[in-house]
């Protein structure tokens, strides 16, 4: 009989899926790596299971202990999901800019959820990584994860993601574009490809907001760059350890609207009901169009599900309100 042990063990060994109709001005073939096949239907269930395995390895993971995180959403129903199967407390820490669905979601899954302001300076007390971080002083025998500098996080994608795209396009693989949040999928992913083929390009997706593009290619940690932003699970107003910048060939900034709106017109073109990150993916590799050569196989990672924007993207009298359809 074939059967998973239990649902962490189904983690990983996603499809790669064609794109047809929103590329089609595109001379390449444009494969996406669809994430949101995993259990708790997005790319972090990877390194949340990896960053959890390693702590308990290490020893700072105890048994009956309790998992802190900052997250946007889908770490936290990663690490929940791990937390479920081995017997850990959880406890999200989430900013307010999150959708409903998320906060419900991981509610869904035994979580706590603490919900911070997100216009506030990420060292301000009242920031989702300050309250993550003061939990975890505060709650004995925790852990405070720390996804944006956890070296777990990139070790998931080194092990597992980068080979399978290397495997399913049998080496073929030219350029690889993914939105980029913590850092962990790009750097782990461009890491083990480049060193496959250091002729693949590796691309980010940024958002308007973000300081990760101007950081790229003029070394300034600019403030002014910084502002509140709609898309959800890309970009950040800090540089977390996990970005490896000399892996990543080039960032391109697409606005909260396109990201919004591709979001849609993935669903209704290519039938692919997915979040927010994967509408900034798409838009942003339609950007690069002049890198593409007709002989190039790119890859698009997409993060996560559509179920969890549904009062938001997916949402027309949302999308009116904030300008994005009329």
């Amino acid at each position: 009989m074939e059967y998973a042990n239990n649902i962490l063990e189904t983690i990983g060994n996603t499809p790669l899926i064609k794109l047809n109709k929103l590329t089609a001005e595109l001379p390449c073939l444009v494969l996406a790596k669809y994430e949101t096949f995993n259990p708790g239907n997005s790319v972090k269930d990877r390194m949340a299971l990896q960053m959890v395995e390693d702590a308990e390895a290490a020893g700072v993971l105890k048994p009956g202990g309790t998992i802190i995180e900052g997250t946007s959403g889908n770490t936290g129903m990663g690490l929940a999901l791990a937390a479920v199967v081995k017997g850990y407390r959880m406890i999200c820490v989430i900013s307010d800019k999150q959708s409903k669905e998320k906060i419900d979601i991981l509610k869904a899954v035994g979580s706590e959820v603490h919900v911070c302001p997100t216009d506030v300076a990420p060292d301000d007390p009242r920031s989702y990584y300050s309250t993550a971080r003061r939990l975890a002083t505060e709650i004995p025998n925790s852990w405070y994860v720390n996804q944006y500098d956890n070296p777990s996080n990139t070790k998931a994608h080194y092990l597992s993601t980068g080979p399978e795209i290397w495997e399913q396009t049998d080496g073929k693989v030219t350029h690889f574009v993914v939105g980029v949040g913590t850092g962990g999928t790009i750097s782990g992913v461009g890491t083990y490809l480049k060193e496959k083929n250091p002729n693949i390009k590796v691309w980010g997706v940024d958002t308007y907001g973000s300081v990760f593009k101007k950081y790229h290619e003029t070394g300034i940690f600019d403030e002014n760059e910084i502002y509140p932003y709609i898309t959800e699970g890309i970009g950040e107003d800090i540089l977390p350890e996990n970005v490896r910048f000399d892996i990543i060939d080039g960032f391109t900034k697409v606005t909260d609207k396109d990201a919004a709106v591709y979001t849609q017109r993935l669903a209704k073109e290519e039938g692919m009901f997915l979040g927010n990150s994967a509408g900034a993916a798409i838009k942003g590799l339609l950007q690069l169009k002049e890198h593409f050569t007709k002989d190039d196989v790119v890859v698009v990672l997409f993060h996560d599900h559509g179920s969890r924007y549904v009062g938001k993207m997916f949402n027309d009298d949302w999308m009116r309100e904030k300008g994005f359809i009329e």
